[in-house]
């Protein structure tokens, strides 16, 4: 299937074959039964971009036709069909939530009225809250919860972007906003509203000096956010960043409310 897919990219012409459209269609039907992802952590913890896999979510496209979907009273009109066999996949979907197809939602998550769009991967255990958006190709481990109204951001162009990857076990704090391939490390856990892109300096100030890290919140780390002063042509002005304010304590359970492992610090 990569290598169709890899000859179709550069040769769309070849969307005309039959073994290049099954190729694509069958790529995305293992995204959706979670035998392929679009990213994915090697035996040392560094993730790697499948570019073939997204590549082939954007080759599905213009393969569909536009067509009428119904739910119940709920009428869509869409390329791209609802996730089915819900029962059988052992996940919990509260009306309205949306999960696309060829999204992959692992058995035991839940997902409270939210959206999950296409090329996702949702661990298992993985509480996805009222409102929350998990974006295209967006990979969210085990045992994760995501907080009323949190937005990861979906990429699909470039190819060679990473995508918001939340690791295991993480909370993330009510309104947060992750986005543009931004990494949150495993158990960490982000205060409400607080705002990661990739050029947001999160400041570590749990020592007698800033540490700053840039894309990525470091494991276990408790985030909350914040403000630093920078100058401008005009004078300074205060900018928004995140802190880094401690440790989520070995003691604290994985399914700690926010409350709970803030009020540590």
């Amino acid at each position: 299937m990569k290598e169709l897919i890899e000859q179709a990219w550069e040769h769309r012409e070849l969307l005309d074959e039959r073994a290049t459209r099954e190729a694509v269609l069958a790529t995305v039907d293992a995204l959706d039964r979670g035998e392929v992802r679009v990213a994915e952590a090697d035996a040392d913890g560094v993730w790697h971009v499948n570019q073939w896999v997204k590549k082939a979510i954007l080759l599905y496209f213009p393969l569909q036709g536009m067509q009428t979907l119904e739910a119940g009273p709920m009428e869509y009109r869409d390329k791209i069909p609802l996730k089915r066999g819900l029962a059988e996949r052992g996940i919990r979907v509260v009306p309205p939530a949306v999960a696309r197809y060829g999204s992959y939602i692992a058995p035991g998550a839940v997902l409270m009225p939210s959206y999950v769009n296409i090329g996702a991967h949702v661990g298992s255990g993985t509480m996805v809250d009222t409102w929350a958006t998990v974006g295209s190709c967006a990979q969210v481990g085990e045992g994760v919860h995501l907080s009323g109204g949190v937005g990861l951001g979906g990429v699909l162009e470039p190819v060679q972007a990473e995508p918001v990857i939340i690791e295991d076990h993480c909370f993330i704090g009510s309104r947060c906003i992750v986005v543009e391939g931004v990494r949150v490390g495993r158990e960490a856990v982000l205060g409400a509203g607080t705002v990661l892109t990739a050029s947001t300096k999160i400041i570590d100030v749990t020592g007698p000096e800033p540490v700053v890290h840039v894309g990525e919140v470091p494991p276990r780390s408790v985030v909350i956010p914040g403000s630093h002063t920078k100058r401008f042509p005009a004078g300074e002005y205060q900018v928004p960043c995140a802190l880094i304010i401690g440790q989520r304590k070995e003691s604290t359970d994985k399914k700690t409310t926010l409350n709970e492992a803030l009020r540590l610090f």
